[in-house]
């Protein structure tokens, strides 16, 4: 139990790092919430947990494909917003599209040949 609130606050800490950083200099902000801090914590509490370096490696194989469409957010968000959509009606369809990305990563992942 302690395991699991130590990740929370943690997790916790990084979003409210990121958001204060963000009010300050969207920039820094952005190279910060682009970090894979997520992912590094992900990689030392299953080793921690596990010690299983091949949960490791595959973890890390997923990690990078499921980026891919969630650039889709990246890229559909300032399109919406700029063009003078809404925040929220923007981050709706910029959710919805990525969410759609996500659902045929699978596909196009076995036509590649990748499997996860």
């Amino acid at each position: 139990m302690l395991q699991a609130a130590i990740k929370v606050l943690l997790t916790a800490v990084l979003v409210v790092a990121i958001s204060e950083a963000s009010k300050r200099s969207t920039v820094l902000g952005g190279i910060i919430a682009s970090l894979p801090l997520t992912s590094l914590l992900a990689f030392v509490w299953l080793y921690g947990e596990t010690g299983d370096t091949a949960k490791i490696a595959q973890l890390s194989s997923s990690i990078f494909w499921y980026v891919l469409p969630s650039l889709v957010l990246f890229l559909a968000l300032p399109v919406l917003l700029t063009r003078g959509f809404d925040f929220w009606l923007s981050l709706a369809i910029a959710s919805a599209l990525t969410f759609a990305a996500y659902l045929l990563m699978p596909a196009v992942l076995a036509r590649l040949g990748v499997t996860l």
